[in-house]
């Protein structure tokens, strides 16, 4: 671990992809240690000003951390649990709730565990224990897709035997000012503090302003994140091609027609609500029911989870498009985490 920031804090990131929870610990003037193995989400984050351990969050000993980290942050990989993907999870839920049960008790039964599991990726989600009960931080922040939320329950349940408040739940991160409606599980915990889900920013349908306080925010929508519209809307991405604009705009050719047509139309979803869940592969946002397929680059993915402009993801197109769509969304990793960290900061949570 390096010398701690000015704040005080060491916070170590799980899994820490191309930095999500990095973004979202920028945002209150913290920074963190992230653990990663894929190579395009470690140049990512070394491009981001991030700093890293290239590494397996499985392998890595807890020894050289005991006594040095304040905050333990993490998004264990999702896709055995996720709908987008084979589900394999599904199959080893039962061996990951023994594999929290075997590190309450002292015991690291993973590798038998791991063996047994449909998709070996599903243990990694104890791993999070395994650095807590090693560590003791004095707060950790858990994120995971929904069909995962019971194993942030059990993991609760083992943190609250040994002093932690906890809480966990679902948030969705349009309720935050991310214009997206993904929904995610989340575990709060804290040694010094009452865990509590973080108040929304935002609102679906806002309503007005009170005695008690100001109305929330709208949800933020797909078309204003993007900037579209007649007046507001850039130009496409500047090519080679010698057209008005130097080239074809950034959309798939199958889907241009569609792009233009929402764009211009304030009557399409994308101008009424946030889009739905930007997955790995981003690409494709909508479907039937939302009034059809809009092919989005990753720049686009990275816009609607929240990410700076300009965030300098690396690799090819498919790398960028799978760090981007598994990355917890900065603004709502930074509303996750601003109740647990608020004190030290010296701010109001």
């Amino acid at each position: 671990m390096n010398a701690a920031p000015a704040s005080g804090q060491r916070v170590v990131d799980l899994f820490a992809g191309p930095g999500g929870w990095s973004e979202g610990l920028r945002m209150l003037g913290l920074c963190d240690t992230g653990i990663e193995i894929d190579p395009a989400a470690c140049a990512t984050r070394t491009a981001a000003g991030h700093q890293t351990i290239r590494a397996d969050v499985a392998d890595y000993p807890t020894e050289p951390l005991h006594g040095k980290v304040n905050g333990l942050v993490g998004s264990a990989p999702c896709q055995p649990f996720s709908v987008a993907g084979h589900r394999g999870g599904a199959d080893d839920i039962d061996l990951c709730h023994q594999g929290l049960d075997d590190l309450a008790r002292g015991r690291d039964t993973r590798a038998v565990l791991r063996a047994a599991c449909t998709d070996p990726r599903s243990l990694l989600v104890v791993e999070p224990l395994r650095y807590a009960l090693a560590v003791r931080p004095e707060w950790i922040a858990l994120e995971q897709v929904p069909a995962a939320a019971p194993l942030f329950v059990h993991t609760g349940s083992i943190l609250h035997t040994i002093g932690y408040s906890v809480w966990s739940g679902v948030l969705n991160a349009a309720d935050y000012g991310v214009p997206q409606t993904r929904r995610r599980a989340f575990l709060l915990a804290s040694r010094s503090r009452c865990a509590s889900p973080p108040e929304p920013t935002h609102a679906k349908d806002p309503g007005p302003e009170t005695l008690f306080g100001p109305a929330l925010s709208p949800w933020v929508t797909m078309a204003e994140a993007l900037g579209w519209g007649y007046i507001q809307r850039p130009a496409p991405t500047v090519t080679g091609g010698g057209t008005r604009t130097g080239g074809a705009e950034p959309f798939g050719n199958a889907s241009r027609k569609a792009m233009r047509a929402a764009m211009e139309n304030p009557g399409h979803w994308a101008w009424k609500r946030p889009a739905p869940t930007v997955s790995g592969t981003v690409g494709h946002v909508g479907g039937k029911q939302s009034g059809g397929h809009l092919n989005l680059q990753p720049d686009e993915g990275a816009v609607l989870q929240s990410f700076r402009c300009g965030y300098p993801f690396q690799g090819n197109k498919g790398q960028r498009s799978l760090q981007i769509g598994n990355a917890v969304p900065p603004l709502l990793a930074a509303a996750a985490l601003q109740s647990l960290v608020a004190a030290d900061l010296g701010v109001a949570a």
